[in-house]
């Protein structure tokens, strides 16, 4: 905000004085940017339909001083990176190719961040896989655990090695705060929206967010997850592709209110208040982004009576 318009509203707000007391704002203007000056570690970022890069964009049209993109697959990271530092230059952004499951390397870049800025602020765990489409019956103990390992284990060491980092203090920063924010699934609330593994998955994920949001009480570090619905990424493009051909593309979303399917900037857009100090007292929630799927129960649609 321009300091002349700061002043005039300042000088106004005298005018109106009330004898009430002034409300107690937590967080800058929301026209404003919204992550000024944050360090923000991404994970699952690859994808060019995918969350992790529309979050990406997000951060950085918002003020982020620091992205770290992290993706097991590197293929688009570089191309990624030039983006935003074309559209966004002041923002310094970092690509590094992992397994978020793997704790060496998730510790590696929570320490890189604190090295390099003496601050870590947000952790997006974003990192995910579908699995094998098929019947609890015909899914082998290695893809159901692989599952859980790449879903669950994931965020729960971002989560590990991100709260220490978050708690530390400089002058720029100067108390402890933080913000770790976990990609789950409306699968993870109710059933008939994922496979067996990938269900189980999430709703572990959700029960990260809650018990670690306790544990890391009165740090000022928050933990929630998001619940999306179906969002064309790349890990539903074979389902919007599929129904593009057979010329159906229209009926994808219509079980929930909304009547469509998502995309990845709605998902983006509700990373970034998570991320934001606007969402100061949102804590230990699973925030489901699904169209109002979860709202109800399966219908068929023409039939409520």
């Amino acid at each position: 905000m321009a300091d002349k318009a700061k002043q005039r509203i300042e000088a106004l707000g005298k005018q109106l004085d009330h004898g009430i007391p002034a409300i107690k704002k937590t967080a800058g203007s929301s026209n404003g940017p919204r992550v000024q000056d944050k360090v923000i570690i991404i994970t699952g970022a690859n994808s060019p339909l995918g969350i992790g890069r529309a979050t990406a964009h997000q951060l950085a049209e918002n003020g982020a001083k620091a992205l770290y993109l992290c993706d097991m697959d590197g293929s688009h990271l570089e191309t990624h990176k030039r983006e935003i530092n074309a559209l966004f230059p002041d923002v310094q952004v970092h690509v590094r190719q992992f397994d978020a499951a793997y704790e060496a390397a998730v510790k590696d870049v929570v320490a890189h961040a604190i090295q390099s800025y003496g601050r870590l602020d947000v952790f997006f765990a974003n990192a995910g896989i579908t699995g094998p489409l098929a019947l609890f019956t015909a899914i082998s103990e290695k893809d159901f655990m692989h599952n859980l390992r790449t879903n669950v284990l994931s965020v729960f060491l971002a989560a590990k090695h991100a709260a220490p980092a978050m708690r530390q203090t400089s002058k720029d920063k100067p108390t402890s705060q933080g913000s770790i924010i976990a990609t789950a699934s409306v699968a993870g609330i109710r059933s008939n929206a994922g496979t067996t593994p990938y269900s189980a998955a999430k709703a572990a994920v959700i029960s990260l967010a809650q018990t670690m949001s306790y544990q890391l009480a009165g740090t000022n570090i928050r933990v929630n997850a998001i619940c999306p619905g179906l969002i064309e990424t790349g890990m539903t493009a074979d389902v919007y592709e599929a129904a593009r051909a057979r010329g159906t593309e229209k009926r994808i979303g219509q079980l929930n209110p909304t009547k469509r399917g998502g995309h990845a900037d709605e998902i983006a857009r509700v990373a970034l208040f998570l991320a934001s100090d606007e969402s100061s007292y949102v804590n230990g929630q699973a925030w489901a982004v699904d169209g109002g799927l979860s709202a109800g129960h399966p219908y068929v649609p023409g039939r409520l009576g």
